[in-house]
């Protein structure tokens, strides 16, 4: 090999040997002075007798030319293979070795790719990326598993960010980045879900929040950046002219603050429902002292607030339950009667209804507890509301607003408070 490189007129040389080494990668000591050498304008010309010396694998010799040889001006000669990058043969041969490096690269990127999207199929964890926060990754099972304090530390951010703090609040409570906890307690992965490019899977791992209280989630953001865009009027968007079905708009007027129905707004077309629309126009603080005080008068009588929230006296939450324990004992029975061989056949379709019954009864349960337990929480929010309304800040009281008021609708002089009745 030294004569070849004298044949080439290269009087001067060094020898680069890896003893004990194996060639599968770059991580060498002789190959790391070589590139070393290579940048530093000390090589113009490597020589070796078989490609494989440098390197055994065809990543890495690939990387060696374009990046090492190539940029910094260095010839490649592999006596073996009659490979020589001084000559324009040569030079064409390592657009050819890029191409079948590049089909490699691909086909084990596409094999990688239907291997995730195996696992997420299958419930399985999908790797790649950051384990999700409440979790930490079982290498032998492939699921993920709940990180118990983790999860108690999700519970707390959800509970206070459900109680009205802001996700800025919680950053200097938890000290984590608020985008960092937003993406936290938003990740679907928390219900027991594999999400993967734009799919979700139902996961092997245990879910650590609810349905319910992801929802409860989703809609309190959705609530609170419509407040954040919302001009700073306490019922922006919230009252509706009882005549055209346009929106009423906010306005100085002077020195006063008038609400009015966008149909007479003229500057502003896409809004209008009716040109001709003549309903009154009124005093901002007309509109906004009668929501208050029937939000008031709701917090001194609870009766009142029952009556608007259709809370009523008569335990339909109990008859269900009576009604599903029934069930449940005739299910019992019918199992009973299979396991006895009794009327198999007609005792299976009996007990096909009484599931269907049963899931029925549960579900209907279900919605009348997350009914209830949303309208306590306005209860709970309205209790104190009179005293403490005049020392909250104006975000904290369109959040109240947007909590209660569906809309309002007003109609000459008449003014009808429509509320969010779950």
């Amino acid at each position: 090999m030294l004569n070849y490189a004298k044949a080439k007129e290269y009087t001067e040389y060094e020898y680069y040997i890896d003893g004990g080494y194996s060639g599968k990668d770059l991580n060498r000591p002789a190959i790391q002075k070589l590139i070393s050498d290579c940048k530093s304008g000390k090589i113009d010309c490597v020589f070796v007798f078989k490609l494989d010396r440098i390197s055994r694998s065809q990543k890495d010799t690939l990387y060696l030319i374009e990046e090492v040889f190539n940029k910094y001006n260095v010839g490649f000669v592999s006596i073996r293979e009659n490979f020589d990058t001084t000559t324009p043969f040569g030079k064409a041969m390592i657009g050819i070795l890029s191409v079948f490096a590049q089909l490699e690269r691909e086909t084990i990127l596409e094999r990688t790719r239907i291997g995730i999207q195996k696992r997420a199929e299958s419930g399985l964890w999908r790797g790649g990326g950051k384990i999700p926060y409440a979790y930490d990754y079982d290498s032998t099972l492939g699921i993920l598993v709940p990180n118990k304090e983790r999860v108690e530390k999700l519970h707390n951010m959800i509970s206070l960010y459900l109680d009205g703090l802001s996700f800025n609040k919680l950053e200097s409570i938890f000290g984590m980045d608020e985008s960092l906890i937003s993406q936290i307690i938003l990740n679907r992965t928390n219900l027991g879900i594999v999400p993967y490019k734009g799919q979700e899977f139902i996961g092997q791992h245990e879910a650590v929040i609810t349905e319910e209280t992801y929802n409860r989630l989703i809609e309190t953001v959705k609530m609170r950046s419509k407040t954040r865009t919302e001009r700073h009027y306490l019922l922006s968007g919230k009252i509706y002219c009882g005549k055209c079905g346009a929106k009423y708009r906010y306005q100085k007027w002077g020195k006063r603050l008038i609400c009015y129905c966008y149909s007479q707004q003229k500057s502003k077309p896409k809004f209008i429902k009716d040109p001709n629309c003549q309903n009154k126009r009124w005093d901002s603080f007309e509109i906004e002292d009668a929501v208050l005080e029937c939000l008031f008068a709701m917090a001194l009588d609870e009766n009142l607030f029952r009556t608007n929230y259709k809370l009523t006296e008569v335990n339909v939450l109990e008859e269900y339950e009576n009604r599903l324990i029934k069930v449940q004992k005739q299910i019992e029975n019918l199992v009973n009667f299979i396991a006895d061989d009794i009327a198999v056949e007609v005792t299976k379709k009996k007990l096909e209804n009484l599931e269907t019954e049963k899931e029925t009864l549960e579900k209907e349960i279900s919605d009348i507890k997350s009914k209830n337990e949303k309208n306590l929480n306005k209860l709970d929010i309205l209790k104190n509301l009179q005293s403490s309304w005049f020392n909250m800040t104006f975000d904290e009281q369109r959040l109240i607003i947007e909590h209660i008021v569906d809309k309002v609708i007003v109609t000459n002089n008449n003014i009808d408070i429509k509320l969010k009745i779950s």
